[in-house]
């Protein structure tokens, strides 16, 4: 059983930056491509960043191109979502995922696997 644990939301200023992790359990991480989805209040669930199980390829939402990054370390299992340059309109409840896959996908019905979710507030 594959289980995602976020952590590392909270409440920071515009221009603020937050790191999120997404612990995996399993001894398959390294076989997983991840991703990143983020939904606010009375919006559907969209797609923030993705990662091939390798590390080697991402891909980001446009909106957030250049300010967050996407990285995992398989020795952990952890991915990260480093978000810098924060604004309010990034304030979700931001989702971690997983596939098993070598590719990763920016449709949220391509993957199997989905943490709780945790909270980010970036206040103006």
């Amino acid at each position: 059983q594959v289980q995602l644990v976020e952590s590392g939301g909270g409440l920071v200023q515009a221009g603020g930056s937050l790191r999120l992790s997404c612990a995996v359990s399993g001894r398959t991480f390294s076989r997983y491509a991840m991703g990143w989805f983020r939904q606010a209040p009375g919006k559907e669930r969209e797609f923030v960043a993705a990662i091939n199980w390798t590390g080697a390829s991402t891909y980001y939402e446009d909106s957030v191109k250049g300010r967050f990054t996407i990285s995992r370390d398989n020795a952990k299992n952890t991915v990260y979502l480093q978000m810098n340059s924060l604004k309010p309109e990034d304030t979700a409840v931001y989702y971690c995922a997983g596939r098993r896959d070598y590719y990763y996908s920016t449709k949220s019905n391509e993957y199997g696997y989905w943490g709780q979710g945790t909270q980010v507030t970036v206040s103006s």
